[in-house]
């Protein structure tokens, strides 16, 4: 059975900490020496607006990794309409990376390589960054809506392990297709949800800020989002990528069990898009 995290707290490191202290973090780390922060920075927007991962959860996951004796490094590629290089400084990011002395990688400039998918939906293989396949992967996603997949959480944040800028052609052969698939050759070991300032509506860039003051964690991924889903008030059968990431055996959407605060504690019909 898998242990998803369900915190509610005022933004803060402690409310991270809650969260991370009660799930698995250390065991789904501990084979590596470095671990890969995951950001969502789809545009280059502050945290306030609930776009973005906020700093704080991030400087909150590197303490824990650090605590660990584990190397931190923060990620994330350029986007089709996004330069990750600016969205880091607008973020609010690059203010506390500099302050805690952990550096921000830019997939689309490292080095790369071409994994399988074996048994993917719509992808034979998919190219990333070679340290992507040598580190722990953390995936520091965001509670919001989207316009495509309806939501966007760890698997779908994801998506940026592309390294590629131009993503458009992916979008064509179908984003809950391209997220599994992803997810399948390269999922990561912890999922971290920031709920701090949620989005719904026109997301993932131009929905209505949500303030949640929640932080959801795991380590099954499909477990975790599907936890997320039913904190918006979605059914996780109803995104296919984690249903599909259910049957492929990535993770389990239905043996889970919610520790901390719960789901009722939290919940919120959010707007879709």
């Amino acid at each position: 059975m898998s242990r998803v995290a369900v915190v509610k707290g005022e933004r803060s490191l402690e409310t991270v900490y809650r969260a991370l202290d009660l799930v698995p973090y250390r065991e789904a780390l501990e084979p590596f020496s470095r671990v890969l922060i995951k950001v969502n920075f789809i545009t280059a927007k502050s945290w306030e607006t609930g776009a973005t991962t906020d700093p704080i959860v991030v400087e909150a996951i590197i303490s824990r990794v650090r605590g660990m004796g584990k190397e931190p490094v923060v990620v994330e590629s350029d986007a089709q309409v996004t330069d990750a290089d600016k969205a880091v400084v607008a973020s609010g990011m690059k203010k506390m990376l500099d302050r805690v002395g952990v550096p921000f990688v830019n997939m689309r400039y490292a080095d790369k390589l071409k994994i399988p998918v074996a048994g993917g939906k719509t992808l034979d293989s998919i190219e990333v960054a070679r340290i992507a396949t040598e580190s722990a992967i953390i995936s520091a996603a965001k509670l919001k809506t989207h316009a495509e997949t309806g939501v966007t959480l760890g698997m779908k944040n994801m998506f940026g392990i592309l390294t590629t800028k131009w993503k458009a052609r992916y979008h064509i052969s179908g984003m809950h297709k391209v997220v599994h698939d992803i997810c399948l050759a390269l999922s990561p070991q912890l999922t971290v949800i920031d709920g701090f300032v949620a989005m719904e509506g026109r997301g993932p860039v131009h929905g209505t800020p949500v303030k949640m003051d929640t932080i959801i964690a795991g380590a099954d991924v499909v477990a975790t989002d599907a936890t997320a889903c039913r904190v918006m008030g979605f059914t996780p059968e109803e995104v296919k990528h984690i249903a599909w990431g259910h049957q492929s055996g990535i993770g389990d959407m239905e043996n889970v069990e919610v520790v901390g605060d719960g789901v009722d504690a939290v919940r919120r019909i959010f707007a879709r898009f």
